[in-house]
């Protein structure tokens, strides 16, 4: 069957990118720090590569549905690919700046680019409403576990090849090199999809004039993106790469360690993700989304406070072990709360406002980096900014339920 196809066609794309971005966030910072860079421009580097993949990818995902997904998808392959290519070929600040804007190039092993949005609109058009929640589970979950493998893998790869007689840049770069060549692969998977995952146009629907991709789910969108700027705003000041700095720094430890730490808190995060389908069976996906964040921030807040390496990892692994349960719940309720062809573009617009949300961060750590007396303060400020975020988007959408909880399914 050609969903199922596409199904796998799009659970695979989403492991190798994954992959890619994990393999890549461990040493992205550690990288430019060797060619050069300073700590503030590293920061403003991160920043800039936020701030342009927002640009990009609210270009991209609101006009996805009526574009095309898979076309969408596709230019999104070659971005990433084109950004590996040029981060491999120059140590430039200005070129690196110009690359990280235009191009997909992901500093916290998260999801960065168009891809997000568009593959899990078009997963939407493929399942049922009762299965979405589930489908979005794994969706996350092997995401996590490939994000787990690629940072293992790249902080591994990294170290023996230091080991072996190569430079510290050398090694980097082999990173890089694969880094680039998974953008490739995305591009001839992405050719494979067929049209299951298109919008199905409805005969004879009049709908009012469309803003950003929007029409009549538009203030909805809005103030759910209000809410996931904010939360990715706190996020952006501890973004994977700058955990693993900052773990450098503190402790001394080196890049296949910080890879094998990922990797646990990786496959930790995953995991929280599926087990959130049964809590939100029970209890409903806002109330998984929040009475599981909040104390996934405390633990946060708590990791610079402990005294030694082995309790900061620990307290660290414990937090990615309910970190991600709000992901697949946040994802299936911004899916069920709007019309199906405004999937890709409330989708498209949530990401970008936490995109923008996220650029506007990184820069501030790298001042805090760079200040011995506040070098913990992104761990405070991520915590009780999120914190802040839960209990807001508690208030405003308790009420406003997706369709499987109307009915009881």
């Amino acid at each position: 069957m050609k969903d199922r196809r596409d199904i796998t066609l799009l659970f695979s794309t989403r492991i190798i990118r994954l992959f890619c971005y994990g393999f890549l966030s461990v040493i992205l910072a550690l990288y430019l720090a060797e060619t050069g860079l300073t700590e503030k421009q590293i920061g403003l580097l991160f920043t800039l590569t936020l701030a342009g993949d927002a640009g990009i990818s609210l270009w991209l995902t609101t006009s996805a549905d009526r574009f095309g997904r898979k076309r969408t998808l596709i230019i999104g392959a070659l971005l990433m690919l084109g950004a590996g290519v040029v981060f491999i070929l120059t140590e430039n600040i200005i070129v690196l700046m110009a690359a990280a804007i235009i191009g997909v190039i992901s500093p916290s092993g998260n999801e960065i680019g168009p891809f997000l949005s568009v593959e899990q609109a078009g997963l939407t058009s493929l399942i049922s409403n009762e299965k979405r929640t589930k489908v979005f589970a794994w969706y996350n979950l092997v995401g996590s576990f490939a994000t787990a493998t690629g940072a293992l893998a790249g902080g591994w790869l990294a170290e023996f090849l230091q080991a072996g007689g190569r430079s510290a840049l050398d090694a980097y770069r082999f990173v890089l090199i694969g880094y680039g060549l998974g953008g490739l692969i995305l591009f001839l998977l992405f050719l494979a999809l067929s049209r299951q995952v298109e919008v199905v146009p409805v005969q004879g629907a009049e709908f009012p004039r469309r803003v950003l991709g929007l029409h009549r789910s538009r203030n909805v969108v809005l103030k759910l993106s209000a809410l996931f700027a904010l939360d990715a705003f706190a996020g952006g000041l501890i973004v994977q790469s700058m955990i693993a700095y900052w773990f450098h720094i503190k402790f001394g430890i080196e890049s296949g360690l910080l890879g094998s730490i990922f990797f646990g808190a990786n496959i930790l995060a995953g995991i929280s993700a599926l087990l959130a389908v049964k809590v939100a069976e029970k209890i409903g996906l806002i109330n998984t989304m929040v009475f599981t964040h909040i104390p996934s921030n405390i633990l946060l807040i708590l990791v610079p406070l402990m005294p030694n390496l082995p309790l900061a990892i620990g307290l660290l692994l414990l937090r990615f072990s309910i970190s991600q349960m709000d992901v697949p719940t946040r994802q299936s309720y911004t899916m069920a709360v709007v019309a199906p062809d405004e999937r890709s573009a409330a989708s498209g617009v949530t990401a970008i406002a936490r995109s923008v949300g996220a650029s506007l961060s990184p820069a501030l750590t790298g001042v805090f980096f760079s200040v011995p007396v506040l070098f913990n303060m992104p761990f405070f400020l991520t915590g009780g900014l999120k914190i802040v975020y839960d209990l807001l988007l508690f208030r405003e959408f308790r009420m406003v339920k997706p369709p499987e909880e109307k009915t009881g399914g």
